[in-house]
C-alpha cells in the first residue's frame, strides 16, 4: 500500500519512505538535484552542499526493504527463467518434511504462490507479505552475485549514502553552457 502511494504521489508516505525508494531505484542523483533546487542553475557561488540519506533500523524497515528488494530480483530472474519455480518448489519440499510446524502454513502459501506465480502476495507492503518473505524459499535462487549486491547496497544505506555535491555539479553545468558553442 505504500508503494501505491508513492507511485500515485499521495502526501500520506513520509519523506523518509520516498528517500528509501528514490535511493533502492538508484534516483540518488535526482534526489540530489530536487534537494538542491539544481533547477535554477545560476547559483555558481555557493557553498558545497552535500546530501546524505540514512536509513532508521526502527521496526525492521531496513531488514523489510531488504527481504523486499531480494524477492523482487528473485522473480524478476523467475520470470526470465520460470525453470527456477522448480527448484523453489523443491526447496519448499524439504523443508517441509523439518518438524517445523510454526512455518508449514507459510509453506504452504508459497506453494499456491508459486504454482499460481501469483507474485502480488509476496512483493506487497502488507504484515502478511512481510511474514510471507521471512519464510521464502526465493533469496537461495539469486546468484551469490546478485544477493551480495543487493545486501552491499542495503549496507550502505544504512550507513549513509552521499547523493551529490551541489555546488560542484551546479559549476559544471555553468563551465558546460560557457564553453558550448
Amino acid at each position: 500500500m505504500t508503494l501505491n502511494a508513492v507511485e500515485a504521489g499521495q502526501p500520506a508516505p513520509t519523506m523518509g519512505t520516498y528517500l528509501r525508494v528514490m535511493s533502492a531505484l538508484g534516483m540518488a542523483g535526482d534526489l540530489a538535484l530536487l534537494a538542491s533546487g539544481e533547477l535554477q542553475a545560476d547559483r555558481v557561488g555557493e557553498q558545497a552542499t552535500k546530501v546524505v540519506v540514512t536509513a532508521k533500523d526502527a521496526q525492521h524497515d531496513v531488514q523489510d526493504l531488504q527481504s523486499l528488494m531480494l524477492h523482487e530480483a528473485a522473480v524478476r530472474l523467475m520470470r526470465q527463467r520460470p525453470e527456477l519455480i522448480t527448484s523453489a518448489m523443491e526447496t519448499l519440499d524439504k523443508w517441509r518434511s523439518t518438524a517445523n510446524a510454526h512455518s508449514r502454513p507459510l509453506w504452504d502459501e508459497w506453494s499456491v504462490i508459486l504454482h499460481r506465480r501469483d507474485w502480488r502476495r509476496a512483493l506487497a507492503q502488507t504484515r502478511r507479505s512481510r511474514e510471507l518473505r521471512q519464510a521464502s524459499p526465493l533469496p537461495v535462487l539469486l546468484p551469490p552475485e546478485d544477493r551480495d549486491r543487493i545486501l552491499e547496497e542495503v549496507r550502505q544505506l544504512k550507513r549513509g549514502v552521499t547523493v551529490g555535491q551541489v555546488a560542484s555539479v551546479a559549476r559544471a553545468r555553468n563551465v558546460r553552457a560557457k564553453d558550448a558553442p
